[in-house]
């Protein structure tokens, strides 16, 4: 989800840093996979696309933490992508100290580890900015996004199998990208036909993931990638409703003046609330 709303030197030493190529071995199952297995299925084969994909100025370094933070991006996939849900949550694309961290989208170090109680190893990309080491769980810089995000639903549900049972949460877009000077850049930024290339392969790719985990409402964060998800869910004759909710970005002055407050309105009137109903009336905005 970027979780995003909209110098550079070899590091000095190589051999502190592993590559962990994990998903590329992975083995998502049979034709009868469970959900998670079909979610996780769609997302290797984006990778094999995606990894086709070359980038231009502005970028200069290209993340995908679905690769390198395999092992805990699975945990989490597996631990909560479930048969019954009928809401996504779709996020833009990671963001440096959420997703980027710990491979969870909109994931905040604190709620990865204490809520979602997911542990693992996570590598390192290929080509690493100096000033956007990855350090994984071990991150001592919150994600501003993930904890406004995950901090209401903690409110509203107590523990996270509570949001889970309805619930889940998905990138468009799984590749992180920044500038030479470590300047993060959303998909919007880059070079036009680079955009539009990218962003057909995650249009189909989200086709997929709906269709595998049969939600019946996709809800944007943000509005790029509510209006993405409209475009490509149309396109494909899908019947899934599209809404969006205000992104929680810094960058975003609204959400600086309450962002959990316009949430929970916008959350009410598409019905969401009320799947959570029993913690509701705990919360304060």
């Amino acid at each position: 989800m970027n979780d995003n709303m909209n110098d550079s030197e070899t590091p000095a030493d190589e051999t502190e840093k592993e590559v962990l190529p994990l998903c590329a071995t992975a083995d998502p199952g049979g034709p009868d996979r469970d959900p998670s297995a079909r979610f996780l299925a769609a997302e290797l084969e984006l990778n094999v696309l995606l990894g086709r994909l070359r980038f231009g100025h502005p970028v200069r370094y290209v993340y995908n933490p679905v690769e390198y933070a395999w092992e805990t991006h699975s945990a989490f996939v597996r631990k909560y992508c479930r048969g019954g849900q009928t809401v996504l949550f779709l996020g833009m694309n990671p963001g440096p100290f959420g997703m980027a961290q710990t491979g969870v989208p909109f994931g905040e170090v604190n709620t990865v580890r204490d809520w979602f109680r997911i542990a693992g190893q996570v590598g390192h990309p290929a080509d690493e900015h100096p000033k956007r080491r990855i350090v994984g769980l071990a991150c001592t810089q919150s994600e501003v996004s993930g904890a406004r995000f995950w901090g209401l639903f903690r409110t509203l549900c107590g523990e996270p199998e509570r949001f889970f049972r309805h619930c889940f949460v998905h990138n468009l877009c799984p590749l992180m990208f920044m500038a030479d000077s470590g300047k993060n850049l959303t998909p919007p930024e880059l070079s036009a036909g680079e955009r539009d290339a990218l962003l057909a392969l995650c249009d189909v790719a989200l086709c997929r993931v709906v269709e595998a985990l049969g939600v019946t409402m996709v809800i944007g964060v943000g509005r790029v990638a509510e209006q993405r998800a409209r475009r490509a869910l149309a396109a494909a004759g899908s019947a899934a409703r599209v809404e969006g909710i205000m992104h929680p970005s810094p960058r975003n002055p609204w959400a600086n003046k309450g962002w959990a407050a316009v949430a929970m309105t916008t959350l009410e009137k598409l019905g969401v609330l009320a799947l959570f109903e029993e913690r509701v009336t705990d919360v304060q905005v």
